[in-house]
């Protein structure tokens, strides 16, 4: 509890960094390791003394997810606070601190079910992308209305999220505009190619005035939505922290359990 308490508030820190600045320092993360990490110590040396099979099956978990999670953030599928922040939980918080009102999962690892009500938290805010697009008459691939929307082109730079249009003018002065496709965008990402962000044009405008300009012509342009991927990780903390695993709630409920 000792651990979740320090994380929990940071993670809550973390999370209004990210939506203001789009950055977390690694700095933020230093009060809570200082006092998270002697607590875990102390839990894995009594696991151990209780049960060292078990501590070990626990470890191994820890070893496997913490190691993808780098991978994810390594091949840009993670940013690195994302990354930085599910590795912290994993590593010092491997068991349920408290008895979640829905009750642990079976198998019993905290930070699986971390993740897991992460992204079912995170799948919600596509729903409401689609039916908001719906509802005002967008139109756009089905992917690019699950995951964003149009914002003015003379003020994209004020917007959070990045650019999922490529536009170019041709020679007759015509606008040629296309969407980036989900397949074409990862491969972007694990190339290492960046994305274009909203963020960039308006932090560092001098170097994007060709993109300006051409999104000031456009009227519109398709924007990803802005939501950083830490606060549904700080939503699916607290919530596995006191209700539990959503997608074992989930399960039992369909089971008729």
């Amino acid at each position: 509890m000792i651990a979740a308490a320090a994380i929990g508030v940071t993670l809550i820190y973390a999370s209004i960094l990210d939506a203001k600045e789009r950055r977390v320092p690694h700095k933020t993360w230093r009060p809570a390791l200082a006092i998270a990490i002697p607590a875990a110590v102390w839990v894995y040396g009594l696991t151990i003394l209780a049960d060292w099979q078990a501590a070990a099956g626990y470890l191994v978990l820890v070893a496997v997810f913490c190691g993808f999670f780098y991978l994810f953030q390594a091949v840009n599928l993670f940013g690195g606070a994302d990354a930085y922040a599910l590795i912290i939980i994993t590593a010092c918080i491997p068991f349920y601190p408290l008895e979640p009102f829905f009750g642990a999962s079976p198998l019993g690892f905290f930070p699986f079910s971390v993740l897991t009500n992460a992204v079912l938290i995170n799948i919600a805010a596509p729903v409401a992308i689609l039916a908001k697009n719906i509802l005002e008459g967008n139109r756009a691939p089905l992917p690019c209305l699950l995951l964003g929307f149009p914002v003015d082109g003379r003020s994209i730079q004020n917007e959070f999220g990045f650019v999922m249009e490529d536009i170019e003018e041709g020679e007759d002065g015509r606008l040629v505009r296309r969407f980036v496709g989900f397949k074409e965008s990862l491969g972007r990402i694990v190339r290492g190619e960046r994305r274009l962000y909203t963020k960039d044009l308006r932090l560092h405008p001098k170097d994007y005035q060709r993109e300006l300009s051409l999104y000031r012509k456009a009227g519109k342009v398709w924007i990803s939505y802005g939501i950083p991927f830490i606060i549904p990780i700080t939503a699916g903390f607290l919530t596995a922290l006191f209700m539990g695993d959503i997608l074992f709630v989930i399960m039992k409920t369909i089971a008729g359990m």
